[in-house]
């Protein structure tokens, strides 16, 4: 069983995935939680939590951080995530995604903490999705293959407790985040009636964020070691997605015309059938994500957006 009392370090908390984090753990009495982020300050406004800045690649700080702190928990959410820099700077998306990631499965091992590390559906090469978590990786993609590894660093670092989570198409609200996210890009563009191309040819399982932090924040409490997929129940084209979006906020879907993932990221290929199987962590973890409408009409709201009744 898990320890009562639990001092989370959570990396990449400025993020759209550690945004989402710092909210859900921050409701919980017996979490001390330290986030940590490259910036100098939290761009995040929700949540109770310490903040101090972190680079994953530095060592020293690392080191320093978890003499100081002493986690029982560390979840990271720090990683080069678009694939088109994974593509383009190979070197600099390994030391985050994969070196890091050893360096701190040693510094949990020493600790004797759990790694929770986040990894994604782009590990599989998308022939027969969609997948559960006997199938095998075979990344088509630089990113891919940098979380692939990273997966296999946690398992290589000897560790008693540990965690990996895959999730597919997350998205979600935050606040000043660096990046976007498919439903925020695509709601942002609609409402300027810009004409967006979407894949047709991609089939995912949309993941709200929210549900995300809360099948993490449930694994941690349960104290669950291996490997979950936690991602939305409905397995859906991006471009079918985008549509719903459009239609669940009275946008104008006429604005969303279809295309083939090779047309539209020709310097990054993507694997066109995912998705992710989550029985699993529906059966160990209680994982309950809200139907996708459910999500959207959540997302909605947090964004100001009227909902469509029809």
């Amino acid at each position: 069983m898990p320890p009562l009392y639990q001092r989370i370090l959570l990396t990449g908390a400025n993020g759209l995935v550690g945004q989402a984090l710092v909210e859900r753990l921050s409701a919980e009495p017996e979490v001390d939680l330290l986030a940590t982020g490259r910036d100098a300050k939290p761009r995040f406004t929700t949540g109770s939590c310490g903040y101090t800045p972190l680079d994953i690649t530095d060592d020293d700080a690392v080191r320093r951080l978890f003499v100081d702190f002493a986690p029982s928990v560390v979840i990271n959410c720090a990683a080069v995530t678009k694939v088109e820099d994974g593509e383009a700077n190979r070197e600099a998306c390994w030391n985050v995604n994969v070196d890091a990631v050893a360096a701190l499965g040693q510094r949990c091992k020493v600790q004797g903490a759990r790694l929770v590390q986040l990894s994604t559906d782009f590990v599989f090469d998308g022939s027969s999705g969609p997948y559960d978590e006997r199938d095998r990786p075979d990344p088509i993609n630089f990113y891919g293959r940098s979380k692939w590894a990273s997966e296999n660093a946690v398992r290589a670092a000897g560790l008693r407790r540990w965690t990996i989570v895959r999730t597919a198409l997350g998205f979600g609200t935050g606040t000043n985040l660096t990046r976007s996210n498919f439903g925020l890009w695509l709601t942002e563009r609609l409402q300027q009636g810009i004409l967006t191309e979407v894949c047709t040819d991609q089939i995912r399982t949309p993941t709200y964020i929210p549900d995300l932090a809360d099948g993490i924040a449930r694994a941690i409490r349960l104290g669950k070691n291996g490997l979950y997929h936690l991602a939305g129940r409905e397995i859906i084209s991006v471009f079918d997605f985008a549509r719903r979006l459009a239609e669940r906020f009275d946008l104008d879907p006429a604005l969303i015309t279809p295309t083939t993932t090779d047309v539209l990221h020709p310097d990054a290929p993507r694997p066109l059938r995912t998705g992710l199987l989550i029985l699993k962590a529906e059966t160990e973890l209680g994982y309950k994500p809200r139907a996708l409408d459910d999500a959207l009409d959540h997302f909605g709201k947090r964004l100001g957006l009227p909902v469509s009744t029809s």
